[in-house]
C-alpha cells in the first residue's frame, strides 16, 4: 500500500511525510451528523438532547445538525439519540482538524482532488482525513 499512496501523492505533486507527522493538527472525536432537510426538527430541541446524552459539541448547519462526542462516550451518546428517536446521516469516529486550509490556485485545487480520489479509490486505504475546506462541502 505505500508505494501506491507514495505514488499517489507525487503524482498530484505532493509529498508523504513521516508516519505521524501531521497527527497532532486532527482530534480523534465521534461525529454524528442527523439530517434535517426539510426543517422538521427544532434546533435547541436536538442541541439539549444532545447534551443530555453527553455530547461535546453541536453545530447547525444547512440541512442538519452535527454532533461531537468524546470518543469513549460515542456509543453512549448515539444510543441515547437514538432512544429519542434521531436517525443519522451518519456516525463514526472521525479524525478532525484543528483548523482548515482554503486553496485559491486552481492547480493545487484539482491536485487534491485527484489526490484525494486516488486514494478513496485504492482498495487498501480505509480512511482520508483532510484538512481542506472544499467550495463543494459549503
Amino acid at each position: 500500500t505505500a508505494p501506491e499512496v507514495r505514488h499517489a501523492f507525487s503524482k498530484c505533486n505532493g509529498s508523504m511525510g513521516a508516519p505521524g507527522c501531521v497527527s497532532w493538527s486532527f482530534d480523534k472525536k465521534g461525529v454524528i451528523a442527523i439530517a434535517d432537510e426539510d426543517k422538521e426538527l427544532d434546533e435547541d430541541t436536538v442541541m439539549m438532547d444532545a447534551m443530555d446524552c453527553g455530547a461535546d459539541d453541536f453545530e447547525a448547519e444547512e440541512g442538519g445538525f452535527t454532533i461531537y462526542t468524546d470518543p469513549d462516550a460515542f456509543n453512549d451518546v448515539v444510543k441515547g439519540l437514538e432512544e429519542k428517536g434521531y436517525t443519522f446521516a451518519s456516525a463514526e469516529i472521525e479524525m478532525v482538524p484543528q483548523n482548515y486550509i482554503k486553496l485559491s490556485d486552481e492547480g493545487d485545487i484539482k491536485n487534491m482532488t485527484k489526490l484525494i480520489a486516488m486514494l478513496e479509490d485504492n482498495d487498501d486505504v480505509q480512511d482520508v482525513w483532510h484538512n481542506w475546506d472544499r467550495p463543494d462541502e459549503e
